[in-house]
């Protein structure tokens, strides 16, 4: 973890007095200033009204936590990360037990690479949270039919086990992995999505055995509605796809090319072809939504190369 942070702190160095401008939310892992992302007029309109909805809402119930966790997602949907973050953490001064705050708190500081204070709220959510009956969480970007896929559990330990990824710390990352799958019974969706972080763990960890146990339950009949990036990874992991029917279609958009393709780059990387991995990784970061977990993992593959 600490050689990653180093590399981040002289990106952030590099970036000289970018931070200055009102719409530079993050530096990746590479030293590039990212910026907070334009919508199409309409999309823009939508997502302000929400976010108006959700200030409205927590206005008429100031005391109200679950008030308070929507205005930092709507904030959030706009790319408005740190404003996110600042608002969650004046809301856990009225709140300080929230586990639910620190679990999404934790989640933006994911997206703009502040790793530490991402697994330090993660962790402490996840123990907060210890005795707490698992309840499903109402997605902010509904999927096609509109079921939620996540727990509130299982959502804390899969960002705290990606946050250890992203860091180098596969060991963390394998604790909070095996502690989610825990959460993540009878979902295909939730089962790709720890599945396929955990088989890289695994991979990275050199446990090539427990890696492919780790893919015996997937096959390609699985009832997903939202994961499928994660799914196509997984069946590549096992032979079954190949690395181009794994990537997708590019009418599936960056969000794919950055689940799956991670996963391929990874692959090829632990198989041995170093030239491989690194051209994928350069094609995620130079085609993917900067947000997409996949993409950030990308840079802290190149940030180690």
């Amino acid at each position: 973890m600490r050689t990653l942070s180093i590399l981040l702190s002289i990106a952030c160095l590099a970036c000289g007095n970018a931070r200055d401008s009102g719409d530079v939310e993050a530096t990746s892992l590479l030293g590039e200033v990212l910026t907070r992302p334009v919508f199409a007029a309409e999309r823009a309109a939508e997502l302000e009204a929400n976010l108006a909805a959700a200030r409205a809402a927590h206005a008429a119930e100031p005391g109200s936590e679950e008030a308070a966790i929507w205005v930092g997602r709507r904030l959030a949907y706009l790319g408005r990360y740190r404003d996110a973050i600042a608002w969650y953490t004046a809301r856990l001064a009225q709140h300080p037990e929230s586990f639910r705050l620190r679990r999404h708190r934790g989640h933006r500081y994911i997206s703009i690479r502040d790793l530490d204070a991402a697994i330090a709220d993660l962790a402490l959510a996840a123990d907060l949270a210890e005795d707490v009956p698992d309840e499903v969480e109402a997605d902010g970007a509904p999927n096609a039919q509109n079921i939620p896929i996540g727990t509130t559990h299982s959502n804390i330990y899969y960002h705290l086990g990606l946050a250890h990824y992203l860091a180098g710390d596969y060991e963390g990352a394998l604790a909070a992995y095996e502690r989610g799958a825990e959460f993540s019974r009878g979902n295909d969706d939730k089962l790709c999505s720890s599945s396929h972080w955990l088989y890289l763990t695994l991979r990275r960890l050199e446990r090539d055995a427990e890696a492919q146990a780790v893919l015996a339950p997937i096959h390609a009949d699985m009832d997903v509605i939202e994961n499928f990036a994660y799914h196509r990874a997984l069946l590549f992991y096992k032979g079954e796809l190949t690395a181009e029917q794994a990537l997708g279609s590019e009418a599936e958009g960056g969000m794919a090319l950055a689940s799956a393709g991670y996963g391929v780059a990874t692959w090829y990387l632990v198989e041995g072809d170093g030239e491989g991995a690194r051209e994928l990784y350069e094609r995620i970061v130079a085609e993917c939504n900067w947000a997409a977990f996949g993409r950030i993992a990308a840079e802290a593959e190149l940030a180690r190369l």
